[in-house]
């Protein structure tokens, strides 16, 4: 396998500015998914690949694995694999350089210091030298990106970053339970009070005018509540299909900890 394998927990937008990041540094990229991704930001998420087999994200191509050994081909090939292993086991078979737990759960799963090597949590959840050796701090402003040798991240505070002024109301939930169809799609410009999905009957609206920067999946289940849609206030179309600034500065500190820790 060409480079030091890298094997990320999560493929979610967040997850994949960091598989792009050390793949473009040519580290090896096996990136571990559940079987049906709730991602909304689906334009910019390697996690697509489970669902359509190949995705590609600014140029780098993810492609879905049948197996460990079948990501290994796949690497080899230049590309980064997607492998349905919500347990992870994968991890014992291929013995990786690094793990980064980037799912963003906001707590910690499972993800231990005896994973591999170098371990590099990502976001709060974790404790730099207790259950990994690096944190990389994930709430917007002054210490975004940071890598934390010692501690945890910021805590969650449940309430989103503000972008063009807007926090939680920039984040479309579902109203009831039942089964998502999408209406509008990513990149649509929408307006408050607007339809753009529906959860069974039950119409969902977005809160604030702007571009419809994130959209679950059509034909999955969600719970009353569950996040289903993103509007951008800034409404630059071109944002939805590229790594925001967030997941960029995120990278970076992981790429900056598995640097400093090898």
């Amino acid at each position: 396998m060409s480079g030091e394998l890298v094997i990320i927990k999560g493929a979610g937008d967040l997850a994949t500015g960091v598989a792009h990041r050390l793949a473009r540094s040519r580290y090896g990229v096996l990136m571990l998914e559940i079987a049906q991704p709730t991602v909304i930001r689906r334009t910019v998420s390697f996690a697509e690949a489970v669902y359509l087999g190949e995705c590609q994200v600014e140029g780098m191509t993810a492609k879905l694995a049948e197996s460990a050994w079948a990501a290994a081909a796949i690497i080899e090939a230049g590309k980064i694999a997607v492998l349905v292993d919500p347990e992870w086991k994968s991890l014992k078979t291929l013995n990786p350089r690094a793990v980064v737990d980037a799912i963003i759960a906001k707590r910690n799963l499972g993800t231990k210091l005896s994973d591999a090597p170098v371990v590099i949590g990502v976001g709060p959840g974790f404790t730099a030298g207790m259950d990994v050796h690096a944190v990389v701090e994930t709430e917007r402003g002054h210490d975004l990106g940071r890598v934390i040798l010692s501690g945890t991240a910021s805590p969650d505070t449940g309430i989103p970053g503000e972008i063009g002024g807007y926090g939680v109301e920039r984040l479309i939930r579902s109203p009831a339970g039942g089964i998502f169809q999408g209406i509008r799609q990513i990149g649509d410009v929408v307006k408050a009070g607007e339809t753009v999905a529906t959860v069974d009957r039950t119409p969902v609206k977005a809160a604030i005018d702007g571009v419809l920067r994130g959209l679950l999946r059509s034909g999955l289940r969600v719970n009353p509540g569950f996040k289903v849609g993103d509007v951008d206030p800034r409404c630059t179309r071109e944002h939805c299909f590229t790594i925001s600034d967030k997941a960029r500065s995120v990278a970076g500190g992981v790429l900056e900890a598995l640097l400093h820790l090898q």
